[in-house]
C-alpha cells in the first residue's frame, strides 16, 4: 500500500490503493495475476496499463481465441457474442493505450494514475462478465438443482 501527501511531514491525500480489491477466484490463473499486479501497480500508470492489456489478453485466450493479434482476438470475440461490440470497442482502447506505452510513442503523454484506473475498470468488468457472472449463475443453478 503506498500513501501520498504534499510533503513528507503532511496530512495523507491518498492510499493506494484506495481500496481492496478482490479479483476473484472464478477469473482464470494467469488473467488474475495480471489484473491483480495492474491494480497493485496504479502508482506506475505506463506498467498498470500494459498489466491491463496483458489481462484481457489472456481473457481472451482463456476463452479459446488464441490464432491471431490481440486486435483480431477482440473482434472474434465481439462476433462470437462473448463480448458486446461497445465491450469491443472499450476493449481496443485498453489495446491501443497499452500499445502507445509498448511502443513508447513520443508524441503522445505518458498515462496518468485517473488512465491506469480507466483501464483497470474496463478489465475488471470484462473479467466480472466473462468469468465471475457466469460462474455465478452455474453456481445458481446448481444449488437450484441441489448438485454440489
Amino acid at each position: 500500500m503506498t500513501a501520498r501527501a504534499a510533503n513528507w511531514d503532511q496530512e495523507v491525500l491518498d492510499v493506494y490503493p484506495s481500496k481492496s480489491v478482490d479479483v476473484g477466484d472464478d477469473i482464470p490463473e494467469r488473467s488474475r495475476a495480471f489484473l491483480q499486479q495492474a491494480i497493485e501497480s496504479t502508482l506506475s500508470p505506463s506498467g498498470a496499463v500494459k498489466l491491463a492489456a496483458s489481462a484481457v489478453d489472456a481473457m481472451l485466450k482463456a476463452k479459446n481465441l488464441k490464432t491471431g493479434s490481440l486486435f483480431e482476438r477482440i473482434n472474434q470475440a465481439a462476433s462470437e457474442h462473448l463480448i458486446t461490440a461497445d465491450m469491443a470497442q472499450w476493449a481496443h482502447d485498453v489495446r491501443l493505450d497499452a500499445n502507445d506505452q509498448r511502443h513508447a510513442d513520443e508524441t503522445l503523454p505518458l498515462p496518468t494514475t485517473e488512465d491506469a484506473k480507466r483501464v483497470i475498470e474496463f478489465t475488471l468488468a470484462l473479467a466480472q462478465i466473462m468469468f465471475v457472472l457466469p460462474a455465478r449463475v452455474q453456481r445458481g443453478i446448481r444449488s437450484l438443482n441441489h448438485v454440489p
